[in-house]
């Protein structure tokens, strides 16, 4: 028997890979199934950056890159986040990443010591626990509820801070409840990282996935002592629907950055040299506004849609998603945890969704989505039908 690493003992395999996997394998077998597990956008990649990678490899850029990516989308990534996000970032202070999941692992093993508490509100993406404890960390889960729209308060915040604290973990838009924070409770969070000295990170994967006029804040614009604490994970995977490309970056104080970049050094080295220049497209080329457009009216016609279901069935409950392309759905009525919830919607119904399990709240389930009405509307009908037999 192989001996291995403590570590990979500490580690709870992915539940969202693993019901997707199991759902794609019960498609292969002709079962018909509809899924709401991925968090992947069912839209191909827009034209123009595809053919911007295309241009590249006929132009040879296949060979080894700099470790931190290519200095033209390095020069993007700053330009986008001055821009778009009022940060005062230049190349220097940029790495380009094996996807964004990529971005925040480097950071944990750069940033995180052994017994370094790091403090992540839950609900919360299944990784960020994980990504700790494989840097030695400690996660300190703060709990949060519906009522407070899945948001933690700067006093939950300031109680779970300890000598040991290091780095605070902020997801908005959130996966996996849609959550978006409005500009005074980021300036009020801000304050209390300020005041006791920590580092946030804040994912902004979805950031341009937003409903109802809502507005994205990124947390390091409010002043310069939080910019000074702030690190940004981002990349093209959401917005773009450029999952497979695994393009991602992370932003910070140069110092950290050349960390993160001699870790990638021993591990991927640079990510795909021919890739990257779609994402340079992906920024620069003014035909992605329109895409992106097209897809946030999908997936604004979709979430009213699945809102409208759910609320139609009384054992179920769930906020409005403000941003990202999720539904945190609450089951605690039907007397069901998530895992039996799931394992028997996917065994009787074939439908495919995620136990809030993964994401520190057993009394919901995700849904995704990404996907289209017809799919929604039949899948819904499969779940009221699985919640009326119960």
């Amino acid at each position: 028997m192989i001996q291995l690493a403590t570590r990979v003992k500490q580690v709870t395999p992915s539940l969202t890979l693993a019901i997707t996997a199991k759902a794609k394998e019960m498609k292969s077998q002709g079962i018909d199934v509809c899924s709401f597990s991925s968090g992947e956008p069912d839209f191909d990649t827009p034209q123009h950056i595809k053919e911007a990678a295309s241009s590249a490899l006929a132009q040879g850029k296949t060979k080894y890159g700099p470790v931190a990516g290519e200095p033209g989308l390095r020069q993007a990534i700053a330009h986008k986040l001055n821009n778009d996000n009022r940060l005062n970032y230049s190349a220097e202070n940029i790495i380009v990443t094996n996807g964004g999941k990529h971005s925040l692992f480097n950071l944990m093993l750069a940033l995180i010591d052994k017994g370094d508490e790091v403090i992540i509100p839950a609900p919360y993406w299944l990784s960020y626990p994980e990504m700790v404890k494989l840097a030695e960390g400690n996660p300190i889960i703060v709990n949060t509820t519906a009522e407070t729209d899945y948001k933690i308060t700067p006093e939950q915040l300031r109680q779970a801070i300890t000598k040991k604290t290091k780095l605070f973990v902020l997801n908005s838009p959130s996966n996996p409840t849609g959550t978006v924070y409005q500009p005074e409770e980021i300036k009020a969070l801000a304050q209390v990282i300020v005041d006791h000295n920590l580092w946030v990170v804040s994912d902004e994967i979805y950031e341009k996935i937003l409903y109802d006029g809502t507005e994205h804040i990124s947390i390091g614009s409010l002043g310069e002592e939080i910019f000074k604490r702030t690190i940004i994970s981002n990349g093209f995977a959401k917005s773009y629907a450029m999952t497979g490309w695994r393009i991602g970056y992370l932003a910070g104080p140069q110092e950290l950055i050349k960390a993160t970049s001699t870790i990638q050094s021993h591990s991927t080295s640079n990510v795909c040299t021919f890739a990257q220049y779609g994402a340079i497209a992906a920024l620069e080329n003014p035909e992605s506004s329109p895409c992106l457009q097209t897809m946030l009216d999908a997936f604004t016609q979709r979430r009213q849609a699945i809102l409208d279901r759910i609320r139609a069935i009384t054992q179920l409950s769930c906020p409005t998603p403000m941003g990202a392309f999720y539904v945190f759905m609450d089951i605690s009525q039907t007397g069901l945890n998530s895992l039996e919830f799931c394992d028997g919607l996917l065994e009787k119904q074939q439908v495919a969704a995620i136990p809030g399990k993964a994401f520190g709240a057993d009394n919901c389930i995700r849904l995704s989505y990404a996907t289209d009405l017809a799919s929604i509307e039949k899948g819904m009908d499969r779940i009221e039908r699985f919640v009326n037999t119960l």
